[in-house]
């Protein structure tokens, strides 16, 4: 069941609350809106993270743009229809016309959407996309965060995420994961949203 307009509106209000408390957050809660994406499909949002495995937010954008343009309409069944040649032109290493397919044909046997995947804890979501190949633990993280909306989530697995905190809060020295997962600890339950601003100001430098 969808949450209710008032039910995201107080969701909202209570990360706002508890991220306000972090005045490094708070500055960055006035300065970016990161809920500016587009309304994927789930199948869409994990192409888009398979597309974006080691490449720069910039070349990333151009392949997933060539890609998308390429197929239309991006489902299981168009991907796997289309041709590897053509799909290499758009930029695709052939690694990741592999992954994608693969990533097709799972979609196909299993529910991997929202709904289906509501009733299941954050690791069993992780364990599932993983089986994949070609999913790793960042991709599935990526899902938990965009597709699924789970609000707790820090992925520390990320690059951007990584040289984000450390400067925003550690004066772009390096900080351990262990040291940024207790930064992070003042976030909860909301990690994700401050991971959302994380990525905005990260993005914006």
């Amino acid at each position: 069941m969808e949450p209710s307009r008032d039910g995201a509106k107080a969701d909202a209000e209570s990360a706002e609350r508890v991220l306000r408390e972090d005045p490094v957050m708070a500055e960055l809660l006035d300065k970016h809106d990161p809920y500016t994406e587009s309304n994927w499909t789930e199948y869409e949002r994990l192409c888009i993270s398979i597309i974006n495995q080691q490449l720069s937010t910039a070349s990333a954008a151009a392949v997933k743009e060539r890609v998308f343009a390429l197929l239309g309409e991006v489902t299981p069944e168009t991907v796997l229809d289309a041709g590897e040649a053509d799909l290499r032109d758009a930029g695709l290493s052939r690694t990741k016309v592999e992954y994608l397919k693969n990533a097709a044909r799972a979609f196909r046997r299993n529910d991997f959407t929202a709904e289906g995947l509501a009733a299941h804890s954050n690791e069993e979501v992780v364990d599932a996309l993983t089986e994949i190949k070609g999913v790793g633990d960042w991709t599935a993280r990526m899902y938990l965060l965009f597709v699924l909306e789970r609000e707790d989530i820090l992925p520390l697995g990320d690059l951007a995420v990584r040289r984000g905190i450390q400067q925003l809060y550690g004066d772009g020295e390096e900080l351990t994961r262990e040291e940024m997962r207790e930064i992070g600890e003042r976030w909860r339950p909301y990690r994700s949203v401050a991971t959302r601003y994380i990525w905005a100001e990260y993005e914006s430098e």
